[in-house]
């Protein structure tokens, strides 16, 4: 592997990296920001190298038959649910009807999270990523995924001033489901077992694709081993299981992942302090997943992931010669601008993404996770039909 100026600079980059999570271990709550700094930066490269976009790998299988992307999802899934249960059982040894594990993110399961979902999936097609892949995408170059970020802010705007309706109609109603209060851990466990390996039965029966043909590679061992950590896509089994590793390591030391309360809590601050949200959103604070909060410290755990990932995602595609600016046309900023605004509505009401209550929530064994899997997956399939139907970007 030649090292080529990009290269030089994304070690620069991770040099820089380790200083800044030094840094913040000496700042106030500095041992959570660190861990969540690094955690991030962590998260940022395996979505960079494991191509791990939950939407980008749904429009793989749907329109080109290949099941390589969704196989990781699925995979991150069925390890993450292992993974949690470890942590879970020692927080929690009887899970009690009246006692949930810490932090968890474990939403109240209705009609409402199912419209958020579906809205989220639809807005994820229309702005060509989920936004964990809009935040990485970003560190390839792909700079309209500023306005779809830009568009999710908007929505989170959108969704306070909607929040209180809701809330009184429904979802004040709407019972938090953990699935070992009425299964128990190992019930819990084998069924989830059981749907993910029949999804993972799918997947591979739908795929067309013809086998990769790997290419002979003239070089030594070590530049081999260069190539396939550093260049060549990853395997999506090393990507699931990096990815739930990840994921419960989060869990156990800080909070469940999630990729939206930072941007969520920035709209929500900026909101109340310009008199554009209600002064008080009722219920929020008190229920589970990626909540947005008033921000009283300029860093915060979920802050400070967000920019490891970006980073982290930077200097990773600089090393594979990745990182490639690009721009959309009109049509296409309009496209991922709307795209955004849904994702930001559906997010917040749905009270986290595709990160904060579909994965983490599945690994908890959340019913919320399952029903944004369902929901968001329908929401993402129409779409990607009606972009193919009407030829949008």
């Amino acid at each position: 592997m030649a090292f080529t100026s990009g290269r030089l600079a994304a070690a620069a980059i991770f040099v820089a990296l380790v200083a800044v999570s030094n840094w913040l271990a000496s700042q106030e709550n500095g041992r959570q920001l660190a861990f969540s700094f690094v955690a991030g930066a962590a998260f940022g490269v395996v979505l960079q190298r494991g191509r791990f976009c939950f939407l980008c790998n749904l429009r793989d299988l749907v329109e080109s038959k290949r099941s390589e992307g969704v196989l990781s999802i699925l995979v991150a899934l069925v390890a993450g649910v292992v993974f949690y249960q470890v942590v879970m059982m020692a927080w929690v040894p009887v899970p009690q009807p009246d006692r949930l594990p810490p932090n968890a993110h474990i939403g109240p399961v209705g009609w409402v999270l199912a419209v958020a979902s579906a809205v989220f999936g639809f807005g994820a097609a229309l702005s060509g990523s989920c936004l964990s892949g809009h935040f990485y995408r970003l560190g390839e170059g792909a700079f309209g995924s500023i306005v779809a970020i830009i568009g999710a802010g908007f929505g989170f705007l959108l969704a306070f001033l909607s929040w209180n309706f809701l809330y009184t109609l429904s979802v004040f109603d709407d019972v938090p489901v953990w699935l070992p209060h009425y299964l128990g851990y190992g019930p819990t466990l084998a069924l989830s077992f059981l749907l993910l390996a029949g999804l993972i039965a799918l997947v591979l029966y739908i795929d067309r694709s013809e086998p990769i043909d790997v290419p002979n590679f003239r070089g030594s061992r070590l530049q081999q081993a260069f190539s396939a950590i550093f260049i060549e896509r990853w395997p999506p089994t090393i990507t699931g299981l990096l990815v739930a590793a990840i994921s419960a390591f989060a869990y156990f030391r800080v909070a469940p992942l999630g990729v939206t309360a930072e941007l969520g809590s920035i709209i929500r601050t900026v909101g109340t302090s310009h008199g554009w949200t209600p002064e008080t959103l009722a219920g929020l604070d008190t229920v589970r997943g990626c909540i947005s909060a008033i921000k009283t410290t300029l860093l915060s755990p979920n802050g400070v992931f967000v920019a490891g990932l970006i980073v982290a995602s930077f200097a990773s595609a600089l090393i594979a010669e990745k990182f490639v600016p690009s721009w959309p046309t009109p049509r296409g900023i309009i496209s991922r601008f709307i795209g955004g605004v849904l994702m930001g509505w559906g997010g917040m009401t749905a009270l986290g993404c595709t990160v904060g209550v579909l994965l983490s929530g599945i690994h908890a064994g959340a019913l919320s996770g399952w029903v944004f899997l369902l929901f968001c997956g329908a929401g993402a399939f129409v779409g990607l039909f009606f972009k193919r139907r009407f030829a949008w970007p």
